[in-house]
């Protein structure tokens, strides 16, 4: 690998839905953090893996956690629920988050 090419962070698309609303997951950021970045806004209180505000169902992708071992029950984590605040993209990623909402508007 060249060195330019090592500096370049990877980038897998973040989909929340039901609104479809999509944005770019950099490496490096947790998806609530991309998620704000694009305007939009998910629940979210702690962004450290506690308090459970940010959980939400993760429709499709794969994810890694900033921490060793989130705010979640093995059931929890079985059934698909995740922490966004503290969760990195590690493919293309879907969540289910009815409560999100866009602080921007769409020329943002």
């Amino acid at each position: 690998m060249s060195e330019p090419d090592a500096l370049v962070n990877k980038v897998w698309t973040l989909t929340v839905q039901p609104q479809s609303w999509s944005c770019d997951a950099v490496e490096g950021l947790s998806l609530l953090e991309a998620a704000l970045l694009e305007g939009i806004r998910m629940p979210n209180s702690c962004r450290n893996g506690t308090c459970r505000t940010c959980m939400c169902q993760m429709l499709a992708g794969e994810i890694r956690y900033q921490i060793a071992w989130p705010g979640l029950s093995l059931e929890e984590k079985q059934e698909g629920w995740i922490l966004p605040c503290v969760a990195q993209a590690c493919s293309d990623v879907v969540l289910d988050v009815p409560a999100a909402v866009k602080v921007f508007n769409e020329e943002n």
